[in-house]
């Protein structure tokens, strides 16, 4: 019942298309061969043979490097890495290039807004989604809200406030018109649909996107200290010193470990050498005022 509906979904046959798919060892490894040899794609796939125990070993979306490898030496047109629950899907371009959540969100995003399906023209990120993203929105008219991490952050601000598109850059990706949370070969689905309509390679429709390079740098801090870090006046005045320096073509995030004694200090910007270091340097600061 699940695999007729996923494949009602798909707007035309993908009779002239390749593609790669990695299913993890996990939940897709029978349902991403049936849905994608019904829509009549040719369908090579890796990480189908489950035994109990090998579920993300090395395979999937957090293990990329495996599809890359199997897009460039069969010449793919796609692929697409599930993660083990497979709610998850990054892919890969002929070339054998990343197309990670933030880029899937702007190319089905993008599409949907040039049919007139994205509502209130809106794409909703998390405050980790790739500055490229954002300057996306901006060139096309597109506003990318930012929720806190986590893909129950992004659902909840759409069922709130009426959108239908939304994820992370992990590859969690929510379209609202067909189901109620994320889902690797739905989203595999919606992605390539946009190729058949487009007519345009992978890596074309990815290239609407630049992906910033982002610097992240954790500072070890007292457990009880992490959420007051900018009670510190100098730490807070080294954070608003550099979100001012890199105001104009980069910008500056810091959040808390949920789960560790960490403060996270994230740069996106052009020059990763002034990025890093700067980064490192803030994280050095914080590490001695709140130890």
């Amino acid at each position: 019942r699940y695999v007729g509906y996923l494949i009602s979904l798909a707007a035309n046959s993908y009779k002239d298309f390749r593609v790669g798919l990695d299913c993890a060892n996990g939940s897709a490894w029978m349902i991403g061969r049936a849905v994608f040899e019904a829509l009549g794609a040719k369908t090579y796939v890796t990480g189908a043979e489950p035994d109990g125990l090998n579920i993300n070993v090395d395979c999937g979306s957090t293990h990329i490097d495996r599809l890359k490898k199997l897009v460039v030496e069969k010449g793919l047109d796609v692929g697409f890495a599930f993660d083990g629950d497979a709610d998850r899907c990054l892919a890969v371009d002929e070339k054998g290039e990343l197309i990670d959540g933030d880029k899937i969100l702007a190319i089905c995003g993008l599409d949907m807004k040039q049919r007139g399906e994205l509502k209130k023209d809106t794409i909703v990120g998390t405050v980790m989604s790739n500055l490229g993203l954002i300057m996306m929105g901006r060139e096309n008219d597109v506003k990318i809200l930012q929720t806190a991490v986590g893909d129950r952050y992004v659902l909840e601000r759409m069922l709130a406030d009426g959108y239908n598109i939304g994820g992370e850059q992990s590859g969690h990706v929510i379209f609202l018109d067909y189901n109620s949370t994320g889902d690797g070969v739905l989203t595999a689905i919606q992605l390539l649909s946009v190729l058949k309509r487009s007519g345009k390679k992978a890596s074309e429709l990815a290239s609407i996107m630049q992906v910033m390079p982002q610097v992240l740098v954790n500072a070890r801090v007292n457990n009880a200290k992490k959420n007051n870090y900018m009670d510190d006046d100098v730490v807070r005045k080294a954070i608003e010193d550099l979100e001012a320096e890199f105001s104009q073509d980069g910008r500056v995030l810091i959040r808390t470990s949920g789960t560790e004694p960490l403060v996270r200090v994230m740069i996106e910007g052009k020059d990763i050498e002034k990025m890093d270091k700067a980064a490192k340097k803030l994280a050095s600061l914080i590490e001695e005022r709140l130890k």
